[in-house]
């Protein structure tokens, strides 16, 4: 308990997603094993520890997934935009003011990148999703920096690669640990890794992907902007068309996301918590 604490708190500052996977783990064996104990210590049961562990592990499983359950219903009953649209940001308060995000913009200029704008997205009564975009010298990746408000009051920072190959496909390299678990159009090539938190490794692997591919790289000529709410309405468009999403008339009864479309955001909350990696739908 006192570890899970610990890590607790040092996810305060650092809102690293691996440490969020192990303390997850540890609260799950803290409560089935904390149960367990008590329920053998005072004979409630009349069973040996090592069943009432076992049972109390999938009563947590279970207790968990009714909870995930019940946020992705109230999601989808509420009005919060699942693809919200960005206007320009003018405010100038897109970058933190803390060590570790000064240092990280410091990385983006020495690894070739200039700023080319900020926008911002509310999704709430005054809660914004803020990004600022950037481009490498050659114009062909843009980079997108997401700032993302947590509960206890913590930043955390998302990074987003695009290259637009010459055959049209669209390359997506991004570290975005929050469940989607929607569809992508074809011509979208996304690899998705919530555990590499440096910028430094995500550039590198998206450069490997390019070389890897044997495609050539075309400019961006878009302003960026535009192209971010083109994609988010492409996106809201293909998953009403797959199923994902319900038809307009139909959310004030029944909700936006379908019954499929929940089920698969469960398995994909699933997966990024208490293993790291977004869920396969192969």
């Amino acid at each position: 308990m006192v570890v899970s604490l610990v890590l607790t708190k040092t996810n305060q500052y650092l809102a690293s997603p691996v440490l969020g996977v192990i303390n997850r783990w540890l609260r799950w064996f803290i409560i089935a094993g904390g149960m367990a104990e008590i329920s053998w210590y005072f004979g409630w049961l009349g069973r040996p520890y090592e069943i009432l562990f076992v049972v109390y592990f999938i009563v947590w499983f279970w207790l968990d997934s009714i909870y995930r359950w019940l946020t992705i219903q109230a999601v989808s009953l509420s009005p919060l935009p699942l693809f919200p649209r960005f206007t320009s940001n003018q405010t100038g308060d897109e970058w933190p003011v803390q060590r570790r995000f000064l240092t990280l913009r410091e990385s983006l200029r020495s690894s070739g990148f200039s700023y080319l704008q900020s926008a911002r997205a509310e999704v709430a009564t005054s809660y914004f999703l803020r990004l600022s975009i950037y481009q490498d010298a050659t114009g062909s990746t843009r980079l997108q920096v997401a700032f993302l408000p947590q509960p206890d009051g913590c930043l955390s920072v998302c990074f987003q690669f695009s290259t637009r190959l010459v055959d049209g496909t669209l390359m997506v390299t991004d570290n975005h640990y929050l469940p989607f678990a929607g569809f992508y159009p074809e011509k979208w090539d996304l690899r998705r890794k919530p555990n590499t938190r440096s910028f430094v490794r995500l550039l590198k692997l998206h450069r490997l992907r390019i070389e890897q591919s044997a495609q050539g790289s075309v400019a961006w000529s878009s302003d960026p902007i535009d192209d971010l709410n083109k994609q988010q309405s492409e996106l809201e468009h293909l998953n009403t068309d797959m199923g994902f999403l319900l038809p307009r008339a139909e959310h004030d009864e029944y909700g936006r996301i379908s019954y499929e479309g929940r089920f698969r955001v469960w398995k994909e909350m699933l997966s990024l918590n208490y293993f790291g990696h977004p869920a396969r739908y192969d």
